[in-house]
């Protein structure tokens, strides 16, 4: 499937899922298969595109629901958190297929079922993944606002401490130094305060130490571009190897740091070595990056370095954007 078949099968889903169909698994089976087939499909997605990812996170989503439908109502509760779990994963593989709108219908619908289940703590999520969405359009002032709300909402550390760092990233897209770091103190002290939960981890679990990638990520928006190379240098090279998208992501961005500070032959052997996982997982956001990279390189044209690299950066982006 092609990204288009998957944002149409996608919109689909949501009309189906919204109306019900057939009820497809027995009342009393165990979410057991489910959990495990959720780690699976969690770790395909940083190996894959999500094309490859959807259609069955999506199918297995539906599964759920009509499991809870003839559950007793302790099982029910346990079935609809995991339900929640992957509608909350299938928000955010449709953000990495391009389309924001089904993103955020996935993640609200995740909200309802966690509630329905008897679980609060995705309301405030839900505001996280909304501030990542603000994020990566570049709204400086909705990433702040929305991302505090989150972190008054939640209701453990976890929470709390990624609602601090997308509030933190906000800050750095509107070049206030001093709130961004103060902000980045703040996430790391939720983070180191947090508890494990039941169930799947939410947010990022390849990251060692993510205040300090985000840390990364902020310094170059913020224009310290040596600053932030050396601490992406750092963090990247601790990600791991199975970790595609991650490898993707946190690359790119690495790749663009030390080119935004004057290494343009460094950054094109980066961007070199990571093109092959960029094209891999196929991601909408880390376009973005890609786009930047891409305008900024484009003014060295002259460098033979660049030359080299710029019949493949151009593949790249036709890839990502057919």
């Amino acid at each position: 499937m092609d990204r288009r078949s998957v944002l149409t099968a996608g919109a689909a889903s949501v009309v189906a899922f919204g109306v019900g169909g057939s009820r497809a698994v027995a009342a009393g089976g165990a979410t057991e298969p489910f959990q495990a087939m959720f780690a699976q499909l969690r770790a395909l997605g940083q190996t894959a595109s999500p094309s490859l990812v959807l259609p069955s996170l999506i199918a297995q989503a539906h599964s759920l629901r009509d499991l809870a439908r003839n559950a007793n109502p302790a099982q029910a509760a346990e079935i609809l958190a995991l339900t929640a779990r992957y509608a909350e994963f299938a928000g955010w593989m449709t953000q990495e297929a391009g389309d924001d709108r089904a993103a955020l219908w996935w993640t609200d619908k995740s909200v309802r079922l966690a509630e329905a289940g008897g679980d609060q703590s995705l309301g405030a999520y839900a505001l996280v993944r909304r501030a990542l969405v603000t994020l990566y359009r570049h709204d400086a002032r909705e990433t702040i606002d929305v991302a505090q709300r989150a972190r008054r909402d939640a209701l453990t550390d976890r929470i709390r401490g990624w609602a601090a760092l997308h509030e933190a990233q906000g800050h750095a897209l509107a070049g206030d130094y001093d709130r961004c770091m103060r902000t980045l103190d703040l996430a790391r002290g939720h983070l180191d305060a947090a508890r494990p939960e039941p169930g799947p981890v939410l947010g990022a679990s390849n990251l060692s130490d993510p205040v300090s990638m985000i840390t990364g990520w902020c310094l170059h928006d913020l224009g310290r571009t040596d600053r932030a190379a050396e601490v992406l240098d750092r963090e990247v090279t601790g990600l791991p190897e199975q970790a595609l998208r991650s490898r993707a992501r946190y690359g790119l961005r690495r790749a663009l740091a030390h080119a935004a500070a004057g290494e343009i032959e460094h950054a094109c052997a980066l961007t070199t070595e990571v093109l092959p996982v960029v094209d891999a997982v196929t991601s909408a956001t880390v376009l973005t990056d890609l786009r930047k990279l891409n305008q900024l390189l484009a003014r060295h044209h002259r460098v033979p370095a660049v030359q080299a690299l710029q019949p493949a950066l151009i593949t790249s982006l036709h890839h990502h954007n057919s």
